[in-house]
């Protein structure tokens, strides 16, 4: 394990919640509070208030200040863009120890809003994996027709698609028929 269970979940949350972009996903998930609700129970958070419109417009508006961070072009640029979102929200870090797991360190204020706790508990994972030298981790698809991000968390940083069941099946079958088409070439 590279980072710890809660640093590894709000990586994954990010993630998620990037890719829930009309740009990454070819439609927008976060189109109303339906979309919203299904994200938050997709990613199983703890302590949220009922959801306004408000709730909505924020985390989308946060979802591309995100973005920016796997779009960063070094280090630098990337302190500065997870420095903005995490200085622009209140932050109680606490232990907690709910839903089965051991203790952890929340950062948002209980009761916060919906995109101040995203702000900061994926924020303060971004800064880890930052903190940790580790920032090539956060990646985009290398799949020619997807702009979905991922985070790899593989031991040798091999992981290049979103998803292996779509793109990257796709690519390794697009790979195999060229050298098939090559092989057959005279």
């Amino acid at each position: 394990m590279i980072f710890t269970h809660d640093a590894e979940h709000a990586l994954s949350t990010v993630v998620d919640l990037i890719n829930t972009s009309p740009e990454a996903s070819g439609e927008e998930r976060l189109g109303d509070l339906d979309g919203l609700r299904a994200f938050v129970a997709r990613n199983a958070f703890s302590d949220v208030r009922d959801l306004t419109a408000r709730d909505l417009a924020n985390v989308r508006g946060l979802r591309a200040r995100f973005h920016g961070v796997f779009g960063a072009p070094d280090v630098p640029a990337a302190v500065t863009l997870i420095n903005e979102i995490v200085g622009g929200v209140r932050t109680t870090p606490h232990l907690t120890d709910h839903d089965g797991h051991d203790w952890h360190v929340h950062f948002f204020a209980p009761g916060a809003p919906m995109d101040e706790h995203l702000a900061a508990d994926c924020g303060m994972a971004l800064a880890y994996v930052v903190a940790a030298g580790e920032l090539d981790r956060l990646r985009t698809c290398e799949a020619p027709d997807c702009d979905r991000v991922l985070v790899d968390l593989s031991r040798n940083r091999c992981r290049r698609y979103c998803d292996s069941r779509t793109c990257g099946n796709r690519m390794h079958v697009a790979a195999y028929r060229a050298r098939q088409r090559e092989a057959a070439a005279p």
